[in-house]
């Protein structure tokens, strides 16, 4: 038996997640920008410190992984954020050719100001929290599935390979 032909509305623009994820992309920066702003972060510094407030004292290497930037990228952020006062690099104490990352008691605090953040993005895009969590399980399966890993990364992996901290 053959399976039915597709219907020609599977190539009409709006029905390409491309295109969707390119529109919410341009869409959900543009808000972010604007809901950070309030804070003086852009939005690679608050990616970083999303990253430093589940897990402190990180390697920056560790950092890299979650955001997937490479230390060309990472290095001159991490120092713009340094020179602001919201983390601190150190040299690792067993190797010294390892830097690791912290918050500082002002980025520590960044945190409780930033709360609001999830919420005014999903108010802006008029949704409410619990629907803003399905889509970022969603779009994060679908990223998963597209890089060749079946599960999310756990506690202390990315990708299926372990990160060290």
């Amino acid at each position: 038996m053959e399976s039915a032909a597709p219907s020609p509305s599977v190539l009409q623009l709006d029905q390409q997640v491309c295109f969707q994820l390119y529109r919410g992309e341009r869409a959900v920066l543009g808000a972010y920008r604007d809901l950070l702003t309030d804070l003086g972060l852009t939005y690679p510094q608050y990616l970083v410190l999303l990253v430093l407030w589940e897990d402190d004292g990180v390697r920056v290497s560790h950092i890299g992984a979650r955001l997937s930037l490479e230390s060309g990228t990472l290095s001159p952020l991490l120092r713009r954020m340094e020179q602001a006062g919201w983390v601190a690099r150190t040299r690792d104490t067993d190797d010294e050719r390892v830097v690791r990352v912290a918050l500082t008691p002002e980025g520590a605090t960044l945190r409780e100001r930033a709360l609001g953040i999830p919420e005014g993005l999903a108010r802006r895009g008029g949704l409410d929290l619990e629907e803003t969590a399905t889509l970022a399980h969603l779009l994060g399966k679908l990223c998963n599935n597209l890089s060749g890993v079946a599960d999310a990364p756990t506690e202390g992996e990315h990708h299926g390979r372990p990160v060290h901290r």
